[in-house]
Formats: C-alpha cells, sequence, structure tokens
C-alpha cells in the first residue's frame, strides 16, 4: 500500500493520472466513484456504463463531479476523455474498446453480463477488476487464462473480504509462517432467508434485498471463499465447510480448535468461516511455525506457544479501498487476489425450498436456491449446478428442499457466454494440452 500511494502521487503530479472505467453503478460503484474523486490523487474515473443512465449520472452527482457528457460512440468516449470530460453510457463495451482506457471495474454483481465485459475488456488489453465474486468464484481461473495471454491483470478487489484475506496471507507467508487456514468471520448465517425476510435491512442500508440475502443465506460466504482457495490451492474439509458458530463476542484466537487440524498442513490448508466471533466482520489467517527458537519469539510477541497462531484484520472497508487494487494492477502489474491455482473450490446450487418441475431458478439471493462451498473435483465428478450459472435455468423434476442441484436436474438457457466459457475451463483443467488460444470464443 504504501508503494501505492506514492506511484499515485507522482502520477498526480506528472498529470498522467489512471484512467478508470466502471461498468455499474450501484450502491458499491456510488461508493467508489465518491472515493477516488474525493481522495485518489493520480486517478480518475473518466466514463461509467449503466443499463439506467439516470444511476450513472446520480453516481457523478453524488461525488460532486459535473462536466458529464452522455457518449453512445468509442470516438465520442475517447474525445471526451481527451478534453477531460466525465462520460456516462448505456453501452459497457464503449468502455472496454476505448483507447485511453488503462483499466476496467466491474462491480454489477451479474455472471452472464460479466462475463461478456471481462472478455472484451481482455481482448482490448485493458486491466480487470473485479467487484463480482460471483463472477469470479464460477470462471475466474479461465478469465485468468485469457488475461495471462493478453498480459494483463485480472483481479478481485482489496476492501472486500477475498482481497483483505489475500493481503493478510501475503503477509504471513512472508513472515516464513506456512498459512494453512484462511477464515472469514460471519455475523449471521441463515440458508433459508429470502429477499422478503431482508427487505427491511437492505432499506436500512441502500442495499438491494437480492444482495443482502446472499449474504445472509452464505451463497456470499461461499463465492469468497472460493475465490480465495482459487488464489491459494486450498480446499475445504467438508461441503459447505465446517463453519462452526460461538457464543457472540468470542474472540477469534479462541476457535481456532474448532477446525480440524489434521487438515490445517503447510502445502495445503483449508478456506473456512466462524460465525459469531469477533472482530466482525473481520478476516484472519492461521499459520504455522514448528521451528522452537521462532515459536519462542512469538510467544515472547504475545501471540502464544503455538504451533498454530492467529493474525487478524478486524475490518474490510470495501470502496474505501478498491482503488489500491486499480493502482496495483496498472502500476506494478500485481493483482490483489486472482486464481493461481486453478479451480480449487467451487459453489453448487442447493434448493431452498421444495422446488417444483417447471420452475425458473432465480439466481442467488432469492427465493429458490442457496449456496454451498464444494471441492472443485466433486462438482467435477458428480456434475453438480454450480449456484452462478442457476438464474434462468428451468428445473425438469421436484427437487426437495436442500437437496443439491445437478445439471441433469435442470434445463440450461441456450447460448450464454458464461455456461460456454464453464464447459472451457473445465476442459482447460482437466487437459493440460489444451489451451486457451484454441478457444472459439
Amino acid at each position: 500500500m504504501f508503494l501505492v500511494d506514492t506511484a499515485l502521487e507522482k502520477r498526480h503530479q506528472e498529470k498522467n493520472p489512471i484512467r478508470v472505467g466502471m461498468i455499474g453503478a450501484g450502491f458499491m460503484g456510488r461508493g467508489i466513484v465518491l472515493q477516488i474523486a474525493r481522495s485518489v490523487p493520480g486517478m480518475r474515473l473518466v466514463a461509467i456504463a449503466n443499463r439506467n443512465l439516470e444511476g450513472a449520472r446520480k453516481a457523478y452527482s453524488e461525488a460532486e463531479v459535473s462536466d458529464v457528457k452522455h457518449v453512445e460512440t468509442v470516438n465520442q468516449l475517447e474525445n471526451a476523455i481527451k478534453h477531460e470530460q466525465f462520460s456516462i453510457t448505456e453501452d459497457p463495451m464503449l468502455l472496454c474498446r476505448a483507447s485511453n482506457i488503462d483499466v476496467l471495474l466491474e462491480v454489477t454483481g451479474a455472471v452472464e453480463f460479466g462475463a461478456h465485459v471481462a472478455l472484451e475488456g481482455i481482448r482490448n488489453q485493458k486491466h480487470i477488476v473485479f467487484m463480482n465474486a460471483e463472477l469470479d468464484s464460477t470462471i475466474g481461473p479461465i478469465l485468468k487464462v485469457y488475461a495471462d495471454k493478453a498480459n494483463v491483470v485480472i483481479t478481485n478487489v482489496d476492501g472486500d473480504q477475498p482481497g483483505v484475506l489475500m493481503n493478510l496471507y501475503r503477509f504471513v507467508k512472508g513472515l516464513g509462517i506456512a498459512p494453512v487456514l484462511c477464515g472469514n468471520i460471519k455475523g449471521l448465517h441463515d440458508p433459508y432467508r429470502n429477499p422478503t425476510t431482508q427487505e427491511g435491512f437492505a432499506r436500512k442500508w441502500r442495499q438491494k434485498p437480492h444482495m443482502v440475502t446472499s449474504f445472509a443465506d452464505g451463497t456470499k460466504i461461499s463465492f469468497e471463499q472460493a475465490i480465495v482457495a482459487n488464489a491459494t490451492g486450498m480446499n475445504i474439509v467438508k461441503r459447505g465447510m465446517c463453519g462452526p458458530t460461538v457464543e457472540g463476542g468470542t474472540p477469534i484466537r479462541e476457535t481456532i480448535s474448532l477446525f480440524p487440524t489434521d487438515s490445517m498442513v503447510p502445502g495445503a490448508g483449508i478456506v473456512d468461516y466462524v460465525v459469531g466471533a469477533e472482530p466482525s466482520p473481520g478476516v484472519f489467517v492461521v499459520g504455522m511455525e514448528t521451528h522452537p527458537m521462532q515459536r519462542h519469539y512469538l510467544d515472547l510477541y504475545k501471540l502464544g506457544g503455538g504451533p498454530y497462531y492467529c493474525f487478524y484484520t478486524p475490518y474490510h472497508l470495501c470502496h474505501f479501498e478498491v482503488p489500491n487494487s486499480v493502482a496495483r494492477a496498472v502500476l506494478f502489474h500485481d493483482a490483489t487476489i486472482t486464481p493461481t491455482a486453478g479451480p480449487c473450490v467451487d459453489v453448487l446450487a442447493a434448493a431452498k425450498v421444495d422446488l417444483k418441475a417447471g420452475q425458473t431458478l432465480d439466481g442467488f439471493g432469492g427465493y429458490l436456491t442457496y449456496g454451498l462451498a464444494e471441492n472443485a473435483k466433486a462438482m467435477h465428478r458428480e456434475r453438480l449446478l454450480p449456484m452462478g450459472l442457476t438464474e434462468g435455468c428451468k428445473v425438469r423434476k421436484d427437487i426437495p428442499k436442500d437437496q443439491v442441484l445437478t445439471y441433469d436436474d435442470v434445463e440450461v438457457p441456450t447460448g450464454r457466454l458464461c455456461d460456454k466459457l464453464r464447459i472451457e475451463q473445465d476442459t482447460y483443467f482437466s487437459n493440460s494440452e489444451y489451451t486457451a488460444k484454441e478457444s472459439k470464443i
């Protein structure tokens, strides 16, 4: 981080800001605009694409940004950027193709839409920064293959739990202590929450009911921990993770014994979560140290006698920290968190209620399904339906509550890019001779 602020100040002094295009102007997107406009010298959010043009205009207005122009072509957008005007558009592909945009921020949470944006951005040599855990955990590994071949960075963000966890993981690993558990701290987990039960909370915090439902029913944490696993090579102990619940306010260090130590070994390790511990909402990494003298030092520094040591970050500040990931990608070609080990953990879909033949699934954060983390090998072997691909699928037969769904249980919509990329991902990582260069997508 301390490299980032100096490098950004240099770009500011040289009047050569990082030029950012953002797709999506919802609650988090508006916060990002505000943060960059007010607090990030050396970076300029030059354009926003949003399906509702007024949403994009509102994002700039809330950040007290004026001189905003509606553009409809790449030439208009490039010309506006050249003349230091801010642009709004309904067409995200303009941002993907504009030559004077350095990096794209994808902040929609939509899998199919986000797949088109990511692939087009990569084709046009743009770094891609996701605030879209659903897309990243579902097809992030194959998008990383494309990004590597284009020599661009694809990354999730600092500030969201996966990015904060990866920062902590790198810190612990840099100490010479082996990370063996990457954990998330939750205040609530109820797989049967839905947009109706969460409507009041969503209204209070000006968020969408389906999004806060995804937080409450465990789907979001499954997506997030899958991202961490795919970046670290870790797995899960069991379907859905262990997720122990403790008395509210229990210090996170006191929960380590609740996880299976036989799976917490150097070179492997697990991702998981705990409900009710403090600090919440934070993240933690358990590291293992076996050298007796290093353990003596760690005991002196009040971390205990070992061999397991708990490191934690007591907060995640979402939109405040997103610009750090943008700067790291553009200035240092450094990803905050990106798939490096192929698919290790995935997220399956389970029935939230008794499903009836003919029903159309409403996706994550809805009334019909919730997500559970599962090891990628099991997903592939059992043909389990990824939670990120559920929206629009039609149920072929009655499915009882809590049963997991397979591809055989549904009809998948035709013609979706996300499904094609998912098939390509499965093929690529099960056949080392296959390369993305051979793809027809």
